[in-house]
């Protein structure tokens, strides 16, 4: 018998091209390691193209596969928890199911699992498929909550990691609405290693998100893990003060000195325009974190459950 489990889990939403030509890469790089029950979990997240009937008939053809469908669209965050959350056995890998993260890659993954590591991820050095601005963003915003977050986010780091059995019990403990995975991933700490390599183009279809659902999921990010933002707004009222109370003083003086018989309108509107766009920016701030204290208040479950199909095999091992 096989002494490892791994399950790989792929999240797909309108993945119905993709995913064939997916497939047998994952059962390829799953049948050349020795010593392994491999497996593969597919979660649809609401799609509403073909991809349940394909994954339907994935895993007739293939009895290692089990399927997870949720009852609509809850995003990658909820939908890759969901899997997570299903794996309770074993190790658990994370692929996208665009085929830009090789599956070519696992054996070297689990190798990494095998010396004793907890969190193998997959570093990328190279886009391949992306134009010069999304890479140009993705590098800087990693950066950025790099130098932000007192919680360690790899650089140039997505979803394509191996999780040890460990790890993925103790991300079952946080079930925060507003989840950004990566950070998360980072959070719960334990062994990590990197592993990189050269991320490619997708295999079909398009990219299903666009420049403003990258920023909210940017924004989601610093937010989750970061309060620098309000700090900054803090600094920023304070030194917004602080010129306000000198150029107040300034006034002072320059009337009893030589007067000011008329009032300086532009100036005026100037500083009013000033004060208030800082006021603004800072109540925006704020607002971005109550709406997620509001959120988690509601204390709803992170996504519901429209169907299950177990993986064939185990049906044969029970019985």
């Amino acid at each position: 018998m096989p002494n490892d489990r791994l399950t790989v889990v792929v999240a797909a939403y309108n993945e119905a091209q993709s995913l064939p030509v997916l497939h047998p890469r994952i059962s390829a790089a799953l049948a050349g390691i020795a010593e392994l029950d491999g497996r593969v979990l597919y979660v649809d997240d609401g799609s509403t193209d073909d991809t349940w009937r394909v994954l339907c008939d994935l895993a007739f053809a293939d009895p290692r596969v089990t399927l997870l469908r949720l009852s609509r669209n809850f995003g990658k965050e909820a939908a890759l928890t969901a899997g997570l959350d299903l794996v309770t056995d074993g190790a658990a890998l994370i692929l996208d199911a665009d085929g830009q993260d090789p599956p070519e890659l696992v054996p070297d993954f689990v190798a990494k699992w095998r010396e004793g590591y907890d969190d193998v991820h997959g570093t990328r050095i190279a886009r391949a498929g992306e134009g010069w601005l999304k890479r140009t963003t993705a590098h800087a915003f990693y950066r950025l909550i790099g130098r932000l977050s007192k919680t360690p986010v790899p650089a140039d780091t997505g979803d394509f990691r191996l999780l040890s059995p460990r790890s993925l019990a103790a991300l079952r403990q946080l079930r925060e609405r507003h989840r950004f995975m990566k950070g998360l991933f980072g959070w719960v700490g334990f062994r990590s290693v990197a592993v990189p390599y050269e991320r490619d183009a997708r295999i079909a279809g398009g990219s299903k998100f666009n420049f403003w659902q990258l920023w909210n999921f940017a924004l989601e990010g610093i937010t989750s893990f970061s309060s620098a933002p309000l700090r900054v707004a803090t600094y920023l009222g304070l030194m917004t003060a602080l010129v306000a109370f000198a150029y107040g003083v300034w006034i002072i003086v320059k009337a009893f000195a030589w007067g000011d018989p008329v009032a300086g309108w532009p100036t005026m509107m100037a500083v009013i325009l000033f004060l208030g766009g800082v006021q603004l920016i800072g109540l925006g701030l704020i607002g971005e974190y109550l709406g997620r204290l509001y959120d988690e208040s509601k204390n709803r479950p992170l996504y519901l459950v429209d169907e299950i199909r177990p993986a064939r095999s185990d049906a044969t091992q029970r019985a």
